[in-house]
């Protein structure tokens, strides 16, 4: 997409601090860290939500992951990471292409998500599940 700022670093219309490259992928420095360290990857190609990615394509995000989340926590002698993606601007994405944030973490940081766990009600835990599977099955 010509106004998306991962197409534009990708094709090389905007400067990036790139980590790890190939055919299919690339890994660059966010140029707004969470922590000291944190990267993106992303597919080259434009899609805008995990869910339009080839299963292919998602295979090979998953590959790269433990690889380069293992190089992120090393050079930041983290003592541990987050993997955090969003989609849809309802969930707080704010760049439309599938990235995938690498977060370095050490202990005391700061940093957090601020999960608030809700409970299901009798039953609903169950209503869900089927729910879920049906539609895998669709």
């Amino acid at each position: 997409m010509s106004d998306c700022i991962f197409c534009k670093i990708v094709a090389g219309k905007i400067p990036s601090e790139k980590v790890y490259e190939d055919e299919s992928l690339l890994a660059f420095m966010d140029i707004g860290p969470v922590q000291p360290g944190h990267v993106l990857l992303i597919p080259k190609k434009h899609y805008e939500r995990f869910t339009e990615l080839p299963e292919d394509l998602a295979a090979a995000l998953g590959r790269k992951l433990p690889a380069l989340s293992r190089a992120v926590v090393a050079a930041a002698k983290a003592d541990g990471f987050n993997l955090f993606q969003t989609n849809g601007a309802c969930s707080g994405q704010v760049v439309p292409h599938v990235h995938i944030h690498i977060i370095p973490r050490h202990e005391g940081d700061g940093y957090s998500f601020r999960w608030v766990a809700g409970k299901y009600a009798p039953g609903e835990l169950q209503t869900w599940r089927a729910k879920i599977a049906a539609a895998l099955k669709a």
